[in-house]
């Protein structure tokens, strides 16, 4: 495998929405107060809508029966991560396809699970989301926040 700094993992992210122009925002468990929304990495072989649909089960336990694809973001996004946190999995950063789900049939269906990679969960506006996210996350939230402004 390529050393931490020389590669950046393919990954996927998404945005999920309650209809009221609020997107689903989770605690990380090991650093309170950074909030972000689901996101992962693409498994060999795997589509990133797939991707999409696996992880966002995986860490929130919505499947994909409760959620309607709404939009995607053109192109894939890039964020590079600070060298302290940058591991022989994860690379320098992460490529995502980012995706737009509207939640159907209401909230009561999340659950972050026990032992995941959250701690709480909130639904937020995207301003308010971007200002609580990590600093190395803010400038691709604010380019998936203009690709998803007008299907919230």
């Amino acid at each position: 495998m390529p050393r931490p700094g020389t590669f950046f993992r393919a990954g996927i992210g998404a945005v999920i929405t309650d209809g009221k122009k609020r997107v689903l925002a989770c605690e990380r468990y090991k650093i309170r107060g950074a909030w972000q929304m689901p996101q992962g990495g693409i498994e060999e072989g795997e589509e990133p809508l797939d991707a999409a649909y696996r992880e966002v089960e995986e860490e929130t336990a919505i499947t994909r029966e409760r959620l309607e694809l709404v939009h995607s973001c053109p192109e894939p996004l890039a964020y590079e991560l600070p060298p302290q946190y940058r591991t022989r999995r994860i690379g320098r950063g992460q490529v995502q396809y980012w995706f737009l789900f509207r939640l159907v049939g209401g909230d009561g269906v999340i659950n972050l699970g026990e032992n995941g990679e959250f701690r709480d969960w909130q639904w937020m506006t995207m301003p308010d989301l971007i200002a609580s996210a990590v600093p190395f996350r803010v400038p691709l939230y604010r380019r998936i926040a203009e690709c998803v402004r007008d299907h919230l």
